[in-house]
């Protein structure tokens, strides 16, 4: 069952496509205006997903509605005084960016799709990024505590459940996760690395051109590591302490930080914002890492698999996935078509109760390691059934009684707060 709600959220992804020709103001909503280009990109966007013709009128026509009702709700977090701090839209903005690495491969993938260097995109996201984010707020606030009752739900399974077609396969799966740790003496390696770079510039070598030459952040360093303009919130928390407390013109120790070590310096400081160039030299694990690890999680798998030890308390005392660990291991339940490649690979010929051997697994471009998955129930493709299926049955049935919420609020915003269509 496809919803409204399903739709926006997908529209709702800030994004942004290069602008070839003159733009036209296709609608306005309150102080917020809606670019025909904005409609063209997202029926590109939806017509892709649901593979659709993008210039179907009744597609563009859908698009410009949800676009209506994502400003109109725009609006109304305004008015409402909704708050969104620094740290949520930072978090957002990362998802978004890890969204378009994997949809398009790599970063420089991105750089050379829209044209600009990977910081750059993340300053042209950010506004549409912190709005997005007020937008989900509003709806939070409005739907986020919206259930049904065992009732509604057994009503909802009673009217609908000849049109919710078929379960799909559905598994449930746990994991323990090791990341290969760099050695001390690699990791001193990439830091007289650094240091060399930074020798040579106070000896007087160009910045910019030792960026190009030797910086290994592929959005910055073909500009001569120039990071353009920035506030506060964007970088790292270790190379905005250091860029801030450096004076105009003035080039950092060597930092480091979650990526590598970094060589900073300050161009210009206009409030808080500044304005800096950089050099990275990433901390990369070694093939000796990466053995110790596979190592290691093929002597936890042969601990369960011949002694009988319990997945779950060793995934609680030797995973380095910190959001699973409190759970034994514990992924979730997944329909098998909403697994990434990652999982499937790694279950996809697994029987119930078995375990995989070590996998690597790639989280981004600059994240990585390697996981044992434990295949702890499989549950094959059947006609939905209230015992089995509640949690699901009782999803939809939310998602129903949202959505006529969500309509008749909508006529309501519209009522209030002025839109018009110029198209």
């Amino acid at each position: 069952m496809k919803t409204i709600f399903a739709i926006f959220i997908i529209l709702s992804c800030a994004t942004i496509y290069p602008q070839q020709t003159v733009d036209k103001i296709a609608a306005i909503v309150d102080n917020e205006v809606i670019l025909l280009s904005e409609i063209n990109f997202q029926a590109n966007l939806l017509a892709s997903q649901r593979k659709l013709e993008p210039n179907d009128p009744a597609v563009r026509e859908q698009v410009l509605k949800l676009l209506i009702d994502e400003k109109l709700l725009l609006a109304q977090a305004l008015i409402d005084s909704i708050m969104v701090t620094e740290d949520e839209v930072t978090r957002q903005l990362d998802y978004q960016l890890e969204m378009f690495v994997q949809q398009y491969g790599s970063r420089e993938r991105v750089e050379q799709v829209y044209g600009m260097g990977f910081e750059k995109i993340k300053r042209e996201l950010r506004d549409d990024i912190r709005k997005n984010v007020l937008v989900q707020k509003m709806q939070d606030k409005k739907f986020g505590f919206i259930e049904s009752s065992r009732r509604e739900v057994e009503d909802f399974f009673e009217m609908y459940k000849d049109s919710l077609g078929v379960i799909p396969e559905k598994v449930k799966v746990s994991h323990i996760f090791r990341n290969p740790k760099t050695s001390t003496t690699l990791k001193t390696k990439y830091f007289e690395k650094a240091s060399l770079l930074l020798d040579s510039i106070k000896s007087g070598a160009d910045f910019a051109l030792l960026a190009k030459e030797n910086s290994e952040d592929p959005g910055s360093a073909v500009q001569g590591g120039d990071l353009g303009f920035v506030k506060r919130g964007v970088f790292f928390p270790e190379f905005e302490s250091a860029a801030f407390a450096l004076q105009d013109g003035e080039i950092s120790s060597v930092i480091e930080s979650p990526v590598g070590f970094h060589i900073i310096q300050l161009l210009e400081r206009r409030g808080e914002s500044i304005h800096t160039r950089h050099i990275l030299i990433k901390v990369k694990a070694d093939d000796e890492a990466d053995l110790s690890a596979i190592e290691f999680l093929t002597e936890i798998r042969d601990s369960i698999v011949r002694f009988n030890q319990s997945f779950y308390d060793l995934a609680k005392k030797y995973s380095d996935d910190k959001e699973t660990v409190p759970f034994g291991g514990a992924l979730g339940t997944f329909y098998l078509n909403q697994l990434d490649k990652n999982l499937l690979d790694a279950v996809g010929k697994l029987k119930e109760g078995e375990i995989s051997f070590p996998k690597r697994v790639d989280y981004s471009a600059d994240t990585y390691g390697y996981h044992i998955v434990f295949l702890e129930k499989r549950i094959p493709q059947h006609k939905p059934d209230l015992n089995i299926d509640f949690a699901d049955v009782k999803r939809l049935s939310e998602e129903y009684k949202k959505q006529k919420l969500y309509s008749e609020w909508m006529e309501e915003l519209k009522s209030k707060i002025y839109w018009e269509i110029k198209l």
